[in-house]
């Protein structure tokens, strides 16, 4: 199922411009990285999620590129780029081989059951 998301036809011309370069240099920051990094964390200091992703991955010994954008009373304007480019509502925000799988516990889960493990492994033999 797609996201709905505004048609830039619906978007006045002089806006549009606007719209698509909203804090595109972190956007494409996200998206090199995604392109080098099978698993990818971006993420945000003191978030208590964000620690428990990068320790469930350190835990397993996987390897993994992380991203930071602020904290709470910083670069506030740089992650609602991140959530209106990913649309997922909160940090971190994991990637595995280019997709978004979700948070943390998302991640744990994927951990838990053995999932991350053979898609990283399926995609290394490929």
């Amino acid at each position: 199922m797609e996201r709905l998301t505004l048609p830039s036809s619906q978007v006045l011309p002089e806006l549009q411009e606007t719209v698509a370069e909203y804090h595109r240099d972190v956007v494409t920051e996200i998206v090199r990285t995604l392109e080098q990094s099978p698993v990818v964390v971006v993420g945000m200091t003191i978030n208590p999620f964000v620690k428990k992703a990068r320790q469930a991955l350190d835990q397993a010994g996987i390897p993994y590129a992380y991203l930071e954008y602020g904290g709470y009373l910083s670069r506030r304007r740089e992650r609602l780029a991140i959530k209106m480019w990913s649309g997922w509502p909160t940090f971190p925000q994991v990637f595995v081989q280019g997709q978004l799988v979700g948070g943390a516990t998302d991640l744990e889960r994927w951990i838990r059951e053995g999932r991350l493990q053979s898609l990283l492994q399926s995609t290394e033999a490929a």
